[in-house]
């Protein structure tokens, strides 16, 4: 029933119904819809523009809706147009004509605005909450780890070794910062753009203030034209799941490499893998995988969005509409591959007999040696040059270790070089020794790892 057709003489055209509507998927807010119908009526009671009498029957009907539409009895289509009109006609046919005042001093366009940020408030808790599943998941693993070392990368080439606590404990704060963009979202989308109505305010003595109460906003917002053209927050949140998404999709990446047979650093879970339709050994990591691919979604559902709004003049356009399967698509696909993530990590491990031998590889402990020597007193440069030639010369030699190198070798290098001159070049000593605030030896993730827990404990109580 369109609640808006006085000044037609014809109704909309039935292929133009389905092309308006936006029904199907905004129903999902009716949550939100009734929540802030509820606040308006009981200030339009408050304020004396309506009587308290038809306040409570308007509650009341509102209440009988909810509970239908909950009950999956609502039945809505595109004669509803959106949740808004959906609402609100089943208000009027449920309790009379009084159901036509529930819409004085508001417009679907401050309307639109606050079902959308009571919405994406409770979405971004819900997002939170699950990041968060997956610290703790995080967290626990980094600590199960903490003494495990295996080749640290940069380049993809073997680079210095580290801990796989101290692996953890990095995708731990990529995670950390998701949270952290969305905390400042949300802080700054929890404003009342109720009364906003379809500009310009209103000319009814209504109480913005007391709908922010009602609603938990923590202020209205100053200006209405802004109010209702406004959708950075809705930007804030797709390029937070944007980022979010790429962080899931890195960790993703080198489940799938770890796992590889090249590799055989990760075992993991059957439940989590495929196998082939034509080779009977294969064992896919086709979760990792998916997760993988999963950011294109998001990062396409911002774009969108972005697309929408770039040529939006203020204040109000239906452009607008579109917005919202982007946002729902990317909440759902972001929640899902958070949850898929984390019980993909819970049910993986370590192979510490594949990692023991793979830090024998690539001179893991060049720094460090050049780091000892500095302690000596010879320039970083110079260190950095003399290591870099004993390199050379163990790959010359057939690919022996520094740590194999005789003093012959050494003084073959540089007479001024001996064993002892090198110190305690074994990986243990050389993990153990990264105290640096912020670095690998276990003694420090396990610093890490505690002030993680903490910081959790402060954003889940």
């Amino acid at each position: 029933m369109a609640l808006w057709g006085g000044r037609f003489e014809k109704d909309m055209a039935d292929i133009v119904k389905e092309f308006n509507a936006s029904i199907a998927y905004d129903q999902r807010m009716y949550n939100e819809d009734i929540d802030g119908s509820l606040a308006h009526v009981r200030m339009l009671a408050a304020q004396g523009i309506i009587a308290p009498e038809e306040r409570d029957q308007i509650i009341k009907g509102l209440e009988t809706i909810r509970a239908r539409i909950a009950a999956g009895e609502a039945g809505f289509n595109v004669e509803d147009e959106d949740i808004h009109m959906g609402v609100e006609s089943r208000l009027i046919a449920e309790i009379g004509d009084v159901g036509k005042k529930l819409h004085t001093a508001r417009s679907r366009n401050d309307q639109n605005q606050v079902d959308m940020r009571l919405y994406m408030r409770h979405e971004i808790d819900n997002v939170i909450a699950e990041i968060a599943k997956l610290e703790e998941v995080l967290a626990d693993k980094a600590e199960e780890y903490v003494d495990l070392m295996m080749p640290g990368f940069t380049h993809m080439q073997h680079a210095q070794p580290i801990t796989a606590g101290f692996y953890f404990m990095a995708y731990f704060q990529m995670f950390k910062r998701d949270i952290q963009r969305l905390q400042a979202a949300r802080e700054r989308l929890n404003q009342n753009p109720l009364g906003s109505c379809a500009l310009a305010g209103t000319t009814l003595p209504i109480d913005r203030f007391m709908t922010t109460e009602e609603l938990g906003f923590s202020a209205p917002t100053e200006n209405a034209m802004d109010t209702v053209a406004d959708r950075d927050y809705i930007l804030d949140f797709l390029s937070a799941a944007a980022t979010s998404m790429m962080h899931l999709s890195r960790m993703s990446e080198e489940i799938v490499w770890y796992s590889s047979t090249e590799f055989s650093y990760l075992w993991i879970d059957d439940s989590f893998c495929t196998g082939s339709s034509i080779m009977p050994q294969k064992k896919n990591p086709d979760i990792a995988e998916l997760l993988r691919g999963k950011p294109g979604r998001v990062y396409g559902d911002l774009m969108s969005a972005l697309t929408i709004y770039k040529g939006t003049p203020l204040s109000f356009d239906k452009d607008f509409q579109e917005e919202k399967e982007a946002t729902f698509d990317a909440i759902d696909t972001w929640k899902a591959s958070i949850a898929i993530l984390r019980e993909h990590i819970l049910n993986m491990r370590f192979r510490g007999d594949v990692l023991e031998a793979q830090l024998e590889k690539g001179y893991l402990n060049a720094t460090d040696i050049a780091e000892h020597l500095v302690t000596t007193g010879m320039p970083f440069r110079e260190a950095h040059e003399l290591v870099g030639e004993m390199v050379h010369y163990c790959e010359s030699k057939g690919g022996i270790r520094l740590e194999d190198m005789t003093d012959a070798d050494m003084k073959a290098v540089d007479p001024r070089m001996n064993r002892e001159k090198m110190g305690d070049i074994s990986v243990e000593a050389c993990v153990n020794a990264r105290k640096s605030f912020g670095g690998t030896a276990p003694s420090e993730v396990r610093r890490q790892i505690a002030v993680a827990k903490e910081w959790l404990d402060s954003i889940t109580k």
